[in-house]
């Protein structure tokens, strides 16, 4: 059915909302695509449900074509199973708790592997009737704690989620090979810039990970690249480690007085004119920077911890959020943020600019063995034999020398520093250059994590009972709607991909009389009977540069003028995207649009 502007459930609006922060939230607001109902959540309009049902189709489509089957879970959903795999503990405030009139206790699922493994238990009992990928495509919930960038960042959303089952981790490395295949196609149907990068599989558990990242400056991601074809997001990137140093012939530590240096710089400044050394003035790089952390456990407990990095060096807290918690023995996704006055006034042996690792191994100040008990974790250039300048514990001294491995020790490794453009990329491919993009779409290797936990097994070829091994795949749909937007679109508004455009042709028809808007329903017809999909604007009373600046924001890819060429037995075809404008014969049109839509 054509849809006229006439009759759609449709407002466009002239100013962009308080509220949009960026390109798509304000486009897509002022287009009358979504509407605002709370803090990130939205209700579909016509148009923008037209485009969401066509990036679902896409999906589906790439999803039957490796033998996914589609299935639909409830978003409500009992606490047992998360309970059982730790994850209704695991996932803090994330998630939304809710209870039933009896007391029972329910969530609102921000994923469902648990429903997907014991959909699996229930139905599945040999390995012959494995392999098996199951998807769906469903609401989300998630509390974000400050829902930001429309659709980019909300508490409901629609995900494609989507399970692979298989008896081995042979048939995992097909389903995983598979489903990366199935996102690449997906994404380039879409329109959609991205870049496979390797990253952290985090709360989902798992082994082999990678996101599909859309690179943009509004990105909350950061990951890298190296001419030589290395990819990875931040928190997956892993340091060269630098080989050991002989320690023997080093000279012994030596505590210095270095008053009024609490600071790096002040440090650096202070060494080179009190211990001017021949090979170069001391720099940043050769201070030890110990750095108070408050690790925030599930339970919301606050875990003190200290990390020592390279004084040059910069802690990237959303990166050691990563991996600390498994190094603390933290189960679940952890927060992290700098230990504040009261976390410190607990700890009275941390002196305030001044801490430092210890003078010698059995006077060690921080570490699980040490005077203040403190985990003590430290970055990987931090290798034995390196020697620092670091904190001496005294307020107004640091100690020189001190030497790791024969001064001092550590609990564990952590990657906990900003990647810099020009790091060496793991592999060997060649410098680090970082840039910003949206996560898309993430895919893991899960394992038997949760197989385990929910007692999903098979009889192997022997009649033994074995655990399935699954993965998990997910795509933001709603996300990948803004993501198109914010990088589809020009001053004057979107400028949506045919494939998800909410029609082909946008048909305007801009002057007055019973001949133009007869002309304009006539080809407005043809095209759909040829299976286009036509918006008509055949509003009454309004004026044809409304009309223009409507349709620009809109979006449509191809516009149709009816108008003063009329006459002249023309129409104007004009190119969203280009500007372009031709004029066409009426006759020849409906021909030319539907070769030009079917390609």
């Amino acid at each position: 059915m054509v849809l006229r502007l006439s009759t759609l459930f449709l407002r466009t609006l002239r100013d962009d909302p308080a509220e949009a922060e960026v390109e798509s939230h304000k486009l897509l607001l002022r287009a009358g695509y979504i509407r605002r109902a709370a803090p990130g959540i939205y209700t579909w309009l016509p148009l923008g449900l037209r485009v969401l049902n066509k990036v679902e189709s896409i999906i589906r489509e790439e999803m039957n074509a490796i033998g996914a089957q589609e299935v639909h879970f409830p978003a409500l959903l009992p606490k047992e199973p998360y309970e059982s795999t730790g994850r209704w503990e695991e996932y803090g405030d994330n998630i939304f708790r809710l209870q039933d009139r009896k007391g029972g206790d329910y969530l609102l699922a921000p994923t469902h592997e648990e429903m997907f493994a014991l959909l699996v238990k229930d139905m599945y009992s040999s390995y012959k009737d494995l392999p098996a990928y199951l998807f769906q495509i469903q609401n989300k919930y998630r509390d974000e704690a400050r829902p930001r960038a429309g659709l980019l960042r909300g508490r409901e959303f629609i995900m494609k989620d989507s399970y692979s089952f298989d008896v081995d981790d042979a048939g995992l490395d097909v389903a995983y090979a598979a489903h990366r295949a199935a996102y690449l196609k997906i994404f380039e149907r879409l329109s959609l810039e991205v870049v496979p990068v390797f990253a952290m599989a985090g709360a989902m558990g798992g082994s082999k990970s990678e996101e599909f990242l859309h690179p943009t400056a509004i990105g909350e991601d950061t990951f890298v690249k190296s001419a030589g074809g290395y990819a990875a997001n931040v928190e997956a990137v892993t340091t060269v480690v630098p080989e050991d140093i002989d320690f023997t012939n080093a000279p012994a530590a030596q505590v210095m007085d270095t008053p009024n240096t609490p600071t790096i710089d002040t440090l650096v400044a202070a060494a080179n004119e009190q211990a001017p050394r021949e090979q170069g003035a001391w720099t940043a790089a050769d201070t030890l920077k110990n750095v108070v952390v408050a690790v925030i456990t599930p339970e919301g407990e606050r875990v003190i911890a200290v990390i020592g990095v390279p004084g040059d060096r910069q802690v990237d807290l959303k990166r050691s959020e990563a991996t600390i918690g498994a190094l603390l023995d933290i189960s679940g996704e952890v927060g992290i943020e700098a230990a504040n006055e009261a976390d410190l006034k607990k700890h009275p042996g941390l002196i305030k600019g001044y801490i430092g690792p210890g003078l010698a191994l059995d006077a060690a100040q921080l570490g699980a063995e040490s005077v203040t008990g403190l985990p003590y974790l430290v970055d990987p250039r931090v290798v034995s034999g390196t020697s620092w300048i670091t904190g001496a514990n005294e307020a107004g001294k640091h100690v020189f020398g001190l030497v790791a491995g024969r001064d001092f020790a550590w609990d564990g490794v952590v990657e906990a520093v900003e990647v810099r453009d020009g790091d060496p990329a793991p592999d060997g491919s060649g410098p680090l250059e970082t840039t910003r993009g949206i996560e898309m779409g993430h895919i893991f290797q899960l394992g038997r994590r949760y197989a385990e936990a929910l007692g999903l097994k098979v009889l192997d070829q022997n009649g033994k009972a074995v655990t399935v091994t699954m993965g998990s795949y997910g795509i933001g749909v709603t996300r990948a709607v803004a993501a198109i937007a914010e990088s589809h679109h020009d001053d004057k508004g979107l400028v949506w991909p045919r494939a998800i455009a909410p029609a082909d042709v946008q048909i305007l028809i801009t002057g007055k009389g019973e001949e133009l808007d007869a002309l304009g329903t006539k080809l407005a017809a043809e095209l759909e009977a040829n299976g286009l999909e036509v918006i008509l604007d055949d509003r009454p009373k309004v004026s044809a540069g409304v009309k223009f600046k409507d349709a620009e924001l809109i979006g449509v890819p191809t516009m149709v003028v009816v108008g003063r060429g009329v006459a002249d037995g023309e129409v104007e075809v004009k190119d969203r995207a280009s500007g372009e404008a031709t004029n066409v014969a009426i006759d020849d049109v409906v021909a030319q649009l539907t070769a030009l839509v079917r390609g």
